[in-house]
């Protein structure tokens, strides 16, 4: 027997190690050689690895069937409820994802990923009350859970709780102060609490970590177009547009400021890209004041007849 542990556990650190290597196929090769030595079948700690891998390698089916397999050994395995529970979400199967996240907490009340994901699931199908709820839990159970206070964040955002929102946002920044979501959405509430400057100021600092996520840009933007300071607005969007080449809305916005500033062949020529990118923006530029400018250029006329 213990011959058979060894070889059994010696495979699982080949396979350990292939994985650092980032070597899936072959880390799979020596966990199945591992599942066939004496008692591989029912090593649930061998199966959950062997679940997992399989999860990332894109096979559910394979997944699926080991999670059956722990639960066939420890009907009692929270984990296996859970590795189920995300395999249906990933499928937006949330009748199933939810049953199961329910049934890996029923077996282990203190599962905070668990009750995480289920506040995300109730999130994305919009029962607000209960998502607070689960994120909450979360939180309860892990204070350093950087997503459970920026997701909850957002919901209270959503519902105008602004300053609740901030409060659980300034609690996520804490925990990870460089993070360009959580100092976007920080932008957000401030100007929805009509603080503008210290909203334009971390907008600039979550442009300053990330550059590719353009709804910063956007925000940034409309806070200059609202001021009329057009040619402001024009470097945020043409930096934006730098990082995120297929923001239509970065073009069109750009296009409106150009056009306020008489620069007529610049906004034409974003506005065709803009329509390029995005065809369902014509009927609405169409109607767009902001443009009437450049409707009585030729060009215009040609492209948007």
């Amino acid at each position: 027997m213990k011959t058979k542990n060894y070889m059994r556990n010696n495979y699982r650190i080949l396979a350990e190690n292939c994985l650092d290597r980032n070597e899936a196929e072959k880390a799979m090769t020596f966990y199945e050689r591992a599942y066939h030595c004496e008692g591989g079948k029912r090593d649930v700690a061998l199966l959950l690895d062997m679940a997992l891998l399989y999860d990332e390698m894109g096979d559910e089916a394979k997944a699926r069937e080991k999670y059956d397999e722990i639960l066939a050994v420890d009907p009692d395995e929270a984990s296996a409820y859970y590795g189920i529970a995300t395999l249906y979400d990933n499928n937006a199967d949330y009748e199933n994802a939810e049953a199961y996240y329910k049934k890996a907490i029923h077996k282990d009340p203190e599962y905070q990923k668990a009750y995480f994901f289920l506040a995300n699931l109730y999130d994305v199908t919009g029962d607000k009350d209960r998502a607070i709820e689960y994120y909450r839990k979360a939180i309860e159970l892990n204070p350093e859970d950087f997503w459970a206070y920026i997701n909850l964040g957002v919901i209270y955002e959503e519902m105008d709780k602004n300053d609740t929102a901030l409060e659980l946002t300034e609690k996520g920044l804490a925990l990870e102060p460089e993070n360009y979501k959580a100092l976007f959405n920080m932008g957000v509430i401030f100007k929805k609490l009509g603080r503008r400057d210290e909203a334009v100021s971390y907008y600039e600092q979550s442009i300053e970590e990330w550059q590719y996520h353009p709804y910063t840009f956007l925000n940034l933007g409309v806070i200059y177009i609202e001021e009329k300071a057009y040619e402001k607005a024009v470097k945020v969007f043409t930096q934006g547009i730098e990082g995120n080449p297929d923001a239509a809305f970065l073009y069109y916005n750009r296009a409106c400021c150009f056009a306020q500033l008489g620069k007529l062949p610049k906004a034409l020529r974003d506005v065709v890209k803009a329509t390029e990118l995005d065809p369902g923006l014509v009927e609405y530029m169409k109607e767009d004041r902001e443009l009437d400018a450049i409707r009585q250029l030729d060009a215009y006329k040609k492209l948007f007849k």
